[in-house]
């Protein structure tokens, strides 16, 4: 068996705040950079971009999609992610749905019911006034192979479980079609065993996938299949029978929604604080933005740190260009950690195989035995970090040593 890694959740050019560079050609040149061997197409819905779809790639025996005039075996899928709005029990709710799709036929069919809804050219991610059943009823209907799995679930403002506009269960979002749901995704704030604590989820498999906006980002967050000679049937039976060899995540509290808080007043709270000061930002008075671990804690019906045995394992990881750019303390897109970053690459075949596999000494041979240890302490998890909250992300230090700069998200942005 082969280890298929898997990115399936990302943007193009065409969604809001995104990336100029978000296309087919810089999907495949990071792909091959970050050692990811299956892509979404990310944004099928958009009618430009699927006409660039039909145009670059080529269907595959496998199932899957290859880019035109590449060499390398970097598969693409069709995937996009949809904003659903709308009231319902008296609630208003949004509610980000990823469609993961078989083929571009089947993808045919789903703008075509999607675009009798609303404008599909407005946004590489639409917004639509449609229920999130009634999503996964249009994307079945198009096709029984096709994955409905509700995106991020825990972020407050747009998700299934969200503090904000979401679900206490996923069968009140998804009625009928709950069992037709065969996957979660953690998002950036979560991890594994925070979805662990609640049995509603434990027939469900968790996969994780980066959100990513700009090409560097992509395989932030990943999920890892053991296949052998992969295909779109294969994929499908994995996720729907939750056989995952392991996933690929941020470290949790990086998450810009980990903690509670109030960005405007800069104040980071923890569950227990948020309930100390009755919900409020104790220096303005208004509503905290309550954040995913508290949002857990509140459905959760196991106690923090249980262990799920039989769940798949997974693996915490920070971006190689942050640990670069801590160690030589300078910014992350600077030429200097560009070089360095090259330099691994090269050497270290891509990015998860250096951060996952290459031995210390090796990676001490072909970079700076300071960035052998960045990646070591990764590894060992002995680092710290302060929470992200109210859409802020979190910072993580690598070294102990104050006058080191702190690495995180924000610092990409």
């Amino acid at each position: 068996m082969k280890e298929f890694i898997t990115d399936l959740h990302f943007h193009s050019k065409y969604s809001r705040a995104v990336s100029p560079k978000m296309d087919l050609e810089h999907f495949y040149q990071w792909g091959l950079k970050k050692g990811l061997n299956l892509l979404g197409t990310s944004d099928f819905t958009h009618p430009q971009w699927f006409s660039e779809l039909k145009k670059k790639l080529v269907r595959q025996k496998n199932g899957f999609y290859r880019l035109k005039n590449t060499d390398q075996e970097i598969y693409f899928v069709p995937s996009a992610e949809i904003s659903c709005i709308y009231k319902k029990n008296g609630q208003g709710r949004r509610i980000h749905i990823l469609i993961i799709a078989p083929d571009l036929e089947t993808v045919k069919k789903i703008n075509v019911q999607l675009g009798w809804i609303g404008n599909l050219k407005s946004d590489g991610r639409p917004i639509l006034g449609c229920e999130a059943k009634e999503m996964a009823k249009i994307a079945l209907k198009a096709s029984k192979k096709c994955l409905v799995i509700p995106a991020h679930i825990w972020t407050p403002w747009f998700s299934l479980f969200g503090s904000r506009s979401g679900f206490d269960r996923l069968e009140e979002c998804f009625e009928e079609y709950s069992n037709k749901i065969y996957a979660i995704e953690t998002g950036l704030s979560s991890d594994p065993p925070m979805n662990w604590r609640l049995k509603q989820l434990d027939k469900k498999a968790i996969v994780s996938f980066s959100d990513a906006h700009s090409p560097n980002n992509l395989g932030r967050e990943a999920t890892v299949f053991a296949l052998k000679n992969p295909s779109y049937e294969k994929l499908f039976k994995a996720i729907k029978n939750n056989q995952i060899a392991y996933t690929i995540e941020f470290f949790p509290q990086e998450g810009k929604y980990h903690w509670d808080g109030h960005r405007k007043c800069q104040v980071r709270l923890s569950p227990q604080e948020t309930k100390k000061n009755k919900g409020l930002c104790p220096k303005c008075g208004r509503k905290v933005t309550v954040g995913v671990m508290n949002r857990v804690d509140e459905l959760a019906d196991r106690k923090e740190n249980y262990q799920a045995l039989s769940r798949p394992p997974f693996k915490s990881l920070v971006p190689l260009k942050q640990i670069i750019s801590q160690v030589l303390g300078i910014g992350p897109k600077t030429k200097g950690v560009a070089d360095e970053y090259e330099n691994l690459i090269k050497q270290g075949k891509n990015e998860f195989n250096v951060l996952l596999n290459l031995k210390i000494e090796k990676i001490e041979k072909i970079s700076t035995s300071k960035i052998a240890q960045g990646i070591k302490r990764i590894r060992e998890k002995k680092l710290n970090i302060k929470p992200g909250f109210d859409g802020q992300y979190g910072k993580v230090k690598v070294f102990a040593d104050k006058k080191e700069a702190s690495i995180g998200q924000e610092s990409l942005f």
